[in-house]
């Protein structure tokens, strides 16, 4: 079903393509070709398999430095240990994001993300022959988010074709952010080990899955001004890495009470709608009516054309609905209290849902990029806000693409 699945996903962008006979079908099977080579080398082959192991165990150590920090901030005297009543999601997860956005910062400082971002846009570039910008764009939404990864090519926004700019735009909304990305990871590991791994491998597929979705949904009718170069800025923002690493953490702290403040927001939402819902299914007879049921009957399609086990799909469409309508974060602490409560769920399910639950594709990221492209190039403020929904659904079922390769590749 995941084979079958991910041709649909392909159609269901083709059906929202602006021009279906400029599609550049090349570029789509060299994008396809990519994700599958990255997740076969990662998950089925010995290396691809240490490696992903290394990358796993790599970021866990990331979690224990973090925890030192975490110790030192919030551990009893008499101990040394973060006692229970501070054992929960605002001590223990939210300090890794600044820990890891301090950790990216130096990384940027010293020129080595510049080095790997540079060579996953070389690589998308030389066999998808996409113009430089939005190859460098989509390969820097890797490691940052969907606002920051704009900056690196914030010289080429203003001129950017409609087609280059919502292949920037999808490729915000289908990947993560390093950060972020570890936070995740602090909430799942306990009860799925080798989610870091994964959501790794995630980020990877992501970048050519946002280029193929968004080409097949608007293909290049124009003449790109950076089509035959790539090449990333080594732009110094810091004195030094100590002043770099200071920076990161005052961004990574300043993410992390966003996350906090949205989280609270949207579970305070969620309870109201549900109490409202529950209100109204009583009137009419159908007093089990809640929002989570709404979501799963719109996700559920999605969950099957993944390759989730039918038994599995109610559960998985609606962390998915969760995921679109409100946002990634709430759909993986419910996804963390699934596995905690031992409901039953397939390994293939958790796997699968943990690919497309990744990503920033719900409608509250669609006025973040707009803020935030717009800053670099205000010009173009109009077009974003024209593109907006459809990056968003787009980068959606780029993320979904990912989820099905995973689902072809995992028994």
């Amino acid at each position: 079903m995941s084979f079958f699945g991910l041709f649909a996903l392909v159609g269901l962008c083709w059906l929202m393509s602006s021009d279906r006979r400029k599609i550049n079908w090349r570029l789509v099977a060299w994008g396809m070709a990519l994700q599958l080579f990255f997740g076969v080398l990662v998950l089925k082959t010995a290396p691809g398999l240490w490696f992903f192991e290394k990358l796993n165990d790599g970021v866990m150590a990331l979690l224990g430095f973090t925890n030192e920090g975490v110790k030192f901030l919030f551990g009893s005297f008499v101990t040394g240990r973060v006692e229970t009543p501070m054992v929960n999601f605002a001590f223990n997860v939210l300090p890794t994001i600044i820990f890891v956005s301090a950790l990216m910062t130096v990384g940027y400082h010293l020129g080595l993300m510049q080095w790997v971002v540079d060579f996953f846009a070389v690589v998308m570039y030389k066999t998808m022959r996409t113009s430089g910008a939005e190859t460098l764009s989509t390969a820097a939404n890797i490691f940052v988010g969907q606002t920051e990864a704009p900056l690196v090519v914030k010289p080429y926004v203003a001129d950017m074709t409609n087609s280059e700019l919502l292949a920037v735009m999808v490729g915000g909304f289908a990947n993560t952010a390093g950060g972020v990305l570890a936070a995740y990871v602090g909430m799942l590991h306990q009860y799925f080990p080798d989610i870091a791994g994964h959501l790794i491998a995630q980020s990877v597929m992501s970048a050519p899955a946002a280029l193929v979705c968004a080409k097949i949904a608007m293909p290049e009718t124009g003449v790109p001004k950076t089509l035959g170069h790539v090449k990333m800025g080594r732009e110094k923002l810091d004195a030094n890495a100590i002043d770099a690493a200071a920076r990161g953490a005052s961004e990574g702290l300043s993410l992390a009470f966003n996350v906090a403040a949205m989280l609270l927001a949207f579970i305070a939402l969620i309870a109201m709608l549900n109490a409202l819902i529950k209100a109204a299914g009583v009137w009419a007879g159908h007093p089990q009516a809640s929002l989570e049921g709404l979501l799963a009957l719109a996700g559920w399609p999605i969950a099957w054309l993944m390759g989730v086990p039918v038994q599995d799909c109610w559960t998985v469409g609606k962390l998915i609905g969760v995921k679109t309508v409100l946002n990634e974060f709430v759909a993986y602490l419910q996804l963390t209290e699934i596995l905690k409560t031992g409901q039953p769920l397939t390994h293939r399910s958790v796997v699968i849902v943990s690919y497309a639950l990744s990503g920033f594709a719900n409608f509250s990221s669609i006025a973040i990029q707009i803020g935030g492209i717009s800053g670099i190039a205000p010009s173009r403020r109009h077009d974003l806000a024209k593109l907006g929904l459809k990056a968003m659904v787009v980068g959606a079922l780029a993320t979904f693409m990912t989820a099905n390769i995973a689902g072809i590749l995992i028994p």
